[in-house]
């Protein structure tokens, strides 16, 4: 019995395993921006200029909530790739660094391999734990002076919602649905300052509560989708516009369990 002659893989050409390479880098800039939190239009502008100042032709970009489509195309040649997309939160750094490598690239500064390895190396930059806690603590309790807060009413929403971004980095680092996230964040940021409510600590311990939770408000969620929209990109925007409204009624649910369960029913 003859054993039958292996088969040769097909040949790829150079140009070809070039071209193939330039879509990753595309996909892997796009895919950074969007797993980062930038908006839509810059995520289309940012893979197209690299694909065009690697050589391509033309480069196209189709974006879903989940996943990122780009086709490369060079002459009567196309080369399409598929990305599946996990949110990472929201880090301008990793879009401004992805945004320096497309500016040089277009400079023509780095090569193709230079490119490649300059997107490896963007990381998120993360500051201290501790530091952000008490940043965010430092926020609320300016927010509560700036509606009228006493001393008493700002150093409680100091603590609430110091707690509460502690509670949120720890259930965030465990890898918890963001809506778990912002429900518990927001009960126990509640409980700690609807305390001053139920006591009637204070002068107008009303404010404590409501400034202890704006470290939920999902600004840029919101801000992109209304961007998305207005710029063409309508199921984009409207997906971040749901998940936006996901975790506010999130945060709802976590403030009025948490009155619920201080028997507090009225902010006076």
């Amino acid at each position: 019995m003859t054993t039958p002659a292996p088969i040769s893989p097909p040949f790829v050409s150079d140009d070809y395993a070039q071209q193939q390479e330039i879509t990753r880098l595309c996909i892997h800039a796009a895919l950074l921006l969007l797993q980062y939190g930038a908006e839509s239009t810059l995520i289309d502008q940012i893979a197209v200029r690299l694909g065009r100042a690697l050589g391509m032709d033309s480069v196209e970009c189709a974006l879903t909530p989940n996943a990122i489509v780009i086709t490369t195309r060079r002459g009567n040649q196309c080369i399409t790739t598929t990305r599946k997309n996990f949110d990472k939160g929201i880090n301008m750094s990793v879009i401004t660094a992805v945004q320096h490598i497309v500016l040089d690239a277009e400079d023509g500064l780095y090569s193709v391999q230079e490119v490649r390895e300059r997107l490896d190396a963007v990381k998120p930059e993360k500051y201290n734990r501790y530091f952000v806690v008490f940043m965010v603590g430092l926020s609320c309790a300016s927010f509560a002076h700036l509606s009228g807060g006493d001393p008493l009413i700002c150093f409680i929403t100091f603590i609430a919602s110091a707690c509460g971004m502690w509670v949120r980095q720890s259930l965030s680092a465990r890898h918890y649905n963001p809506a778990v996230v912002f429900a518990v964040t927001a009960f126990v940021a509640s409980m700690v300052s609807g305390t001053a409510l139920k006591f009637g600590w204070g002068a107008h311990p009303e404010i404590a509560t409501a400034a202890s939770v704006l470290l939920l408000v999902p600004g840029v969620p919101l801000i992109n989708s209304l961007a998305d929209m207005l710029k063409g990109h309508v199921n984009m925007g409207m997906s971040r516009w749901a998940v936006a409204t996901l975790l506010t009624f999130s945060t709802c649910l976590g403030i009025v369990l948490a009155l619920s369960l201080l028997n507090v029913s009225a902010w006076d």
